[in-house]
């Protein structure tokens, strides 16, 4: 998982999204084999997706940086590391979101996609954006991941 935000990368915030996801994700039964913090910077990002990507991990999720402002780059990073966009799965995540009421997931500018065969997912970084976003991600993820354990095996 992928933490952007210059608060936390600075020490500054405490709340950090990090515990609520990987939380959410073993409630799925998905393990967190890592949580990373960068700040709002393309090339930091972009490294910390490849990474993982590299890495060999099936799901990595983002977590801020998917609004409007200058400062919001999280998408931009991420469509130089995705192989294919998944555009639907973004679509239902914005969606979700602005139906729960969560103004910075129905904004968001986030991507989902493939790169290989790892699901890379942006959400925003609210904990309602949080928490609609894993609910509406995590069964489609382990749909993605089941086909593409289908095709490579």
């Amino acid at each position: 998982m992928v933490i952007v935000d210059d608060r936390v990368a600075h020490g500054d915030n405490p709340d950090s999204a990090g515990p609520l996801v990987t939380e959410l994700l073993a409630e799925a039964g998905f393990a967190v084999d890592g949580v990373v913090t960068v700040s709002a910077d393309e090339v930091e990002i972009r490294n910390a997706l490849n990474t993982a990507v590299i890495g060999g991990v099936d799901l990595v999720i983002s977590v801020g940086g998917t609004g409007v402002s200058p400062r919001d780059v999280t998408p931009d990073a991420t469509s130089d590391v995705l192989d294919r966009e998944l555009q639907g799965i973004g679509e239902a995540l914005r969606s979700s979101g602005f139906s729960a009421g969560a103004m910075d997931a129905g904004l968001s500018r986030g991507l989902v996609g493939l790169s290989g065969s790892t699901l890379v997912a942006n959400l925003a970084s609210s904990r309602a954006a949080i928490r609609d976003g894993m609910a509406t991600l995590l069964p489609l993820a382990s749909h993605v991941i089941e086909e593409l354990s289908r095709v490579e095996g």
